[in-house]
């Protein structure tokens, strides 16, 4: 089943998968020459550690570009859970393309199926509190898209894709605007004129009494940041369902399903697309 992304992929797709084979190949591939032009080899793609796929489109595309003719057979999708030593996919393809693409193919793999396999870990540790766990904007310059597809494949949701389409007011915004029913009421206004695109107006409170005001103010998401567990279980109390809670900072695995089981809605993870240590996988010639 597709995953459900609020972002066309396929320009992206090419947009990344071009730039990085741009980059690793330039001129031409020296190596790659040895090996006979006209050869065809067949390859498979290994996965070493368990986790969740993510990434096979952008596979598919670096070794499309090189080689139209290859054929590349998935035996798991995106989203679907992997075990260590699971064959991914089978590939018959131009050798020099294969060997050209392979390193590019597998960055995009390995790198989205790590992404994926940490939504997945944190989005079970708080199933079943009716929390959400979502990502943030710290991910790897130009891969943006893509990492947060990957938070969608693991189980968690995105927040803002960007700048562009919603609107966040943190403190810096709250401090120039002049309080936080005036940056409200001035988000209100650039919200109305960018309606095609901005998708919610949201607002960072540090404490209890910013929160009331922010309520007051007809806040309809609401950012806690750096909230004690107490103090997130007041502002639940507190909002009574007034307005989305999304709970934030100082957020690891060992403390997101207390912060869930406080009754907030989401709780956003920077870790989930900064901190990743890629999936170890291994593509090998068969022929």
């Amino acid at each position: 089943m597709p995953i459900a992304f609020d972002y066309p992929l396929a320009a992206e797709i090419a947009r990344n998968v071009d730039g990085a084979l741009a980059e690793d190949i330039g001129a031409g591939d020296l190596t790659a020459s040895l090996v006979p032009g006209e050869r065809i080899a067949r390859a498979t793609v290994i996965s070493r550690d368990s986790g969740v796929l993510c990434g096979c489109d952008w596979f598919d595309r670096c070794v499309k570009a090189l080689d139209p003719n290859a054929t590349i057979t998935w035996n798991a999708v995106d989203g679907e859970r992997i075990t260590s030593d699971q064959v991914l996919c089978e590939i018959s393809a131009n050798a020099r393309a294969l060997l050209s693409a392979e390193r590019s193919a597998l960055n995009f793999l390995q790198l989205l199926s790590a992404v994926a396999s940490k939504a997945r870990i944190y989005a079970d540790a708080i199933a079943g509190t009716g929390a959400q766990v979502v990502d943030t904007r710290k991910t790897l310059p130009g891969l943006r898209i893509a990492q947060k597809y990957a938070v969608r494949c693991g189980g968690g949701g995105n927040h803002r894709l960007a700048l562009w389409d919603a609107i966040l007011i943190k403190e810096n915004h709250i401090h120039a605007a002049g309080g936080i029913a005036q940056a409200l009421a001035d988000a209100k206004k650039v919200a109305e004129k960018a309606v095609d695109r901005c998708k919610f107006i949201q607002i960072e409170v540090e404490s209890l009494t910013e929160l009331d005001v922010a309520l007051d103010a007809g806040a309809t998401m609401i950012l806690l940041d750096n909230f004690t567990l107490d103090m997130l279980r007041e502002a639940a109390r507190v909002n009574a369902g007034r307005a989305i809670l999304e709970a934030s900072g100082n957020v690891s695995l060992e403390t997101i399903r207390s912060i869930a089981e406080t009754g907030v809605d989401r709780i956003s993870v920077g870790a989930l697309t900064k901190d990743v240590k890629a999936l170890d996988l291994s593509m090998r010639f068969v022929d």
